[in-house]
This record gives structure tokens, sequence and C-alpha cells, in this order.
């Protein structure tokens, strides 16, 4: 347990088949949970089970250490082109359910495929950045590029982690990216689809943040995390003389 003076939280590991009850005044957040009234929700998949409380308040976030990517409308994607069609591209976003992504959302205008060739702009095996558009299960999740810093991905090292992860490699309110951000130098793309996209200094900063992202998600289920990577990046800083050790 680990406690400060305004928040307590506790934190279990929870199977497949637990049932958490609760009762009307607690926040439930997770999407690996099965609700099966308005006090009991099943668990679906091996999770960490948070439970906080700030004064009378209480949630319990349950987060999953396992499972595929279920696109959910306004996430951020990092996307790899994995078909081509006359007026659209089929995009692999780790999930089930493969992604579209329209020409015309592409271009920001209407496409002419009697007059201009898709694959000119987007071939097999380009990388985007995309938000989910759409998506209700009953057909494929649509993205679009249309907002700022979205669309194809010319430079930069992609690197993958199980998607249950990408909120230990975020943190709660940024802590953990902010924190990789101003130790690393490098620029982080973290998609909710567990695809994160790299772009550091040099060499060496960039291997330090892949050393540290891989960290994370092994060791995602521990608490006092951030602080650990932290040290764990300066030791590697000073392992590679990019820093001097102070006692």
């Amino acid at each position: 347990m680990l406690s400060n003076a305004s928040t307590v939280i506790k934190r279990t590991i929870a199977v497949p088949g637990d049932v958490i009850v609760v009762d009307k005044d607690t926040v439930v957040e997770g999407s690996n949970l099965y609700k099966i009234d308005e006090n009991r929700y099943i668990v679906t998949s091996i999770s960490i089970q948070d439970l906080e409380q700030e004064g009378d308040k209480k949630k319990i976030r349950v987060i999953g250490l396992k499972g595929r990517y279920i696109p959910k409308e306004g996430d951020t994607v990092i996307g790899i082109v994995s078909d081509v069609s006359v007026t659209y591209w089929i995009i692999d976003i780790r999930s089930p359910y493969p992604a579209i992504l329209n020409a015309s959302d592409y271009l920001g205008r209407p496409f002419n495929p009697a007059t201009e060739n898709i694959r000119k702009f987007l071939e097999i095996g380009d990388v985007i950045i995309a938000k989910v558009a759409q998506f209700d299960r009953t057909r494929p999740p649509l993205l679009s590029v249309q907002d700022k810093g979205y669309g194809k991905v010319t430079e930069g090292l992609l690197i993958e982690i199980e998607p249950s992860k990408v909120g230990r490699v975020i943190g709660k309110k940024r802590s953990m990216l902010n924190m990789l951000i101003e130790e690393t130098k490098c620029n982080f793309v973290v998609g909710a689809n567990g695809r994160i996209l790299l772009k550091c200094p040099n060499s060496e900063l960039e291997y330090i943040a892949i050393l540290a992202i891989k960290k994370i998600e092994e060791e995602a289920h521990t608490l006092g995390l951030t602080e650990r990577i932290r040290e764990f990046i300066l030791s590697e800083k000073v392992k590679r003389g990019l820093i001097r050790y102070e006692a």
C-alpha cells in the first residue's frame, strides 16, 4: 500500500472471472470489465486493480496486463499500411479490426481514382499517425489524419509494447512521459495501440529510451515506477559517459 496525506492506493492483481463489488459512490474505470449490474463487474483479463481514495472519493482502476488493442473513437494510433484499394488504404493498427483510411481524408480534398494513383501518396509498409474517427464494431475503424501532428511518418524509430501498458508509459497526468522526455531529450508519440515513435538527438539517447520503455513494460504492475525509471535512465547515462556521476 502506498499513501500520502490525501490519497491511498492499494494495488492487487485481478484474474479473469474475479467479481468487483462497489458501492454507488465509487467510480470504476477499465475497458477489460463486464458490467453485471450497478454494483458488480467481472474482470475479463489478467489485470492490475488499483483502489484510490481521496477524502470521501473512491476510484477503482482496472488495467489489463495482456490483450489486443480495441479501438475507441478519439484514440491516437500509429498504423502501418497493409493493403491498398482504389480509394482507400487498409491500415494495421494491431487490432482484430483492420482500419480504413480514405484517400479523400488523407489528401484533405476529393480524390478521383480515374485521374490519380493512390499509391503515389502511401504505399504498403508506410507508417502513419492517425485518429480513430469512427468505430462501432459493425464495420472497420475509420481513421482520419486531418488534425495537427497526424499523417505520414518520414523519420524516427518505431517500437511496440503491449497496448495495455500504454497507460503506464504515459503515467498519471503524463508524469512518466514528461519524465522520459526530460531525461532522454527524445520526442515521443505514443499510440493507444502500443506503438511508440521515437525521435532522439543521438543513438545513445535513443538506446536508453528504448531500454526505459521496455523496463516500464516489464514492471508496469509495480508501484513507484516513475522514480525508479528516472534512476535507471540516469545510471545508463553515467555508464555511457553522457553525464558524470554526482554523489
